[in-house]
């Protein structure tokens, strides 16, 4: 039993040594348009027309139920984490988990402020 459970562990080490936590504000300006705009820049979550999708949006909470703000409609953004693989250039190819936090963790945030400023 010991050794089914070590190699399991060991298939399963470089799958999750692949996900990355990424902070910022999660963006859905539109429908089927998601971003994380991080520290790092701004990354492709889903964009409409290009067929680009990345793998568990379905981990996307309603981010309605928790602090939200509304910019277009039922569109918006909010301040999230998310454990994610990179596609290795602009995008998000997975995502593992998303979790909400406080407006106020971003915008408290100077590495993260030009998403707020660039309009």
């Amino acid at each position: 039993m010991r050794l089914h459970a070590l190699v399991l562990m060991m298939l399963l080490a470089p799958a999750a040594a692949h996900a990355e936590r990424r902070c910022g504000w999660l963006d859905n300006p539109s429908t089927a348009n998601w971003t994380l705009n991080d520290a790092g820049g701004g990354w492709i979550i889903m964009e409409n027309g290009s067929g680009y999708k990345a793998e568990g949006m379905d981990k996307i909470p309603d981010l309605t139920t928790g602090e939200y703000v509304y910019t277009n409609a039922t569109h918006g953004y909010a301040c999230a984490c998310m454990d994610v693989e990179m596609d290795g250039e602009e995008g998000i190819s997975r995502i593992h988990s998303v979790r909400q936090l406080p407006l106020s963790r971003c915008r408290n945030d100077a590495a993260i402020r030009w998403f707020l400023d660039k309009d």
